[in-house]
């Protein structure tokens, strides 16, 4: 496994196996849980040379944001990938990827202020320019994004489609905890008590789905159900409750049909989110 600090040392790597190998991608900032292991092992199944990057990138941090103390292990995340048939570690600093007169940024006029960009104001732009600039460096031909970050992904693949990457995007599912709370690296933040109050995210999303299997589609109901089961926790904080079109992230006023129920709170001042993707019988 490779171990590479520079941007221009990557390219070096990329160019002499670009056409001869299919290259799979997976961004990373880090940190690394099973739910990242799970992304590796896709890529490393269905690609012949296979990438991760780890970078706390700081242009999709807000001002009061966590990117100071944003979980940092970076001996322990080469150790596991150490493990995992991968070729190449690009660990860059920030001053490899913006240099001091960087002025330019991609920017999303659709998706990117709605859920979590609502209350996360150019998030999305910090999220979409560092992830286009590592597709230029490492010009992989597969990447993969994890589904607990569904609308990250979904408009990283807007991206790829309306700016011609020559990439295919796959989606993983979201990997959890045998008790339901998906893997994050900000759970590490969490005390014990926060831990076990987190449980109540999925334990809303799964009182969403069995509400909609029993033949409720009002949105305002479900949400209304997933609200109480949180506020039990005073723990908890509620920055969106919503049931949305997984194409669009539009608010939709009748369940029917494939449906995105979409959670983000802050436990201990933590932020977390999750999702759960149905399809609701007519």
């Amino acid at each position: 496994m490779i171990i590479s600090k520079t941007v221009s040392s990557v390219r070096g790597e990329i160019k002499a196996v670009k056409g001869l190998k299919t290259i799979g991608f997976v961004p990373t900032m880090g940190a690394l849980h099973q739910g990242h292991i799970r992304l590796v092992r896709e890529s490393v199944k269905v690609c012949s040379y296979t990438v991760v990057s780890i970078f706390v990138n700081p242009t999709q941090f807000g001002p009061k944001e966590d990117y100071s103390t944003y979980p940092r292990k970076l001996k322990e995340d080469l150790s596991l990938l150490s493990k995992e048939k991968v070729d190449l570690v690009f660990v860059p600093s920030a001053g490899q990827l913006y240099k001091k007169n960087f002025s330019v940024s991609v920017i999303d006029s659709a998706l990117s202020n709605k859920l979590c960009g609502k209350t996360r104001p150019g998030h999305f732009n910090g999220v979409l320019t560092v992830v286009a600039k590592l597709f230029n460096i490492v010009l992989p031909d597969l990447v993969f994004f994890g589904q607990k970050d569904y609308q990250q992904a979904l408009i990283i693949k807007k991206m790829i489609e309306d700016l011609n990457f020559p990439i295919s995007l796959t989606t993983v599912a979201t990997v959890r905890q045998k008790d339901g709370l998906a893997l994050s690296s900000r759970n590490a933040k969490l005390t014990d008590s926060g831990s076990r109050d987190a449980l109540a995210i999925y334990e809303s999303l799964s009182i969403a789905k069995s509400l909609i299997g029993q033949g409720e589609r009002d949105p305002v109901k479900v949400i209304a159900a997933m609200r109480n089961k949180i506020k039990t926790k005073k723990s908890i904080t509620i920055d969106y409750l919503e049931i949305v079109s997984p194409d669009t992230l539009e608010k939709i006023r009748v369940i029917n049909g494939k449906i995105l129920i979409a959670v983000a709170v802050y436990v201990e001042s933590v932020r977390l989110i999750d999702n759960l993707i149905i399809r609701a019988k007519a």
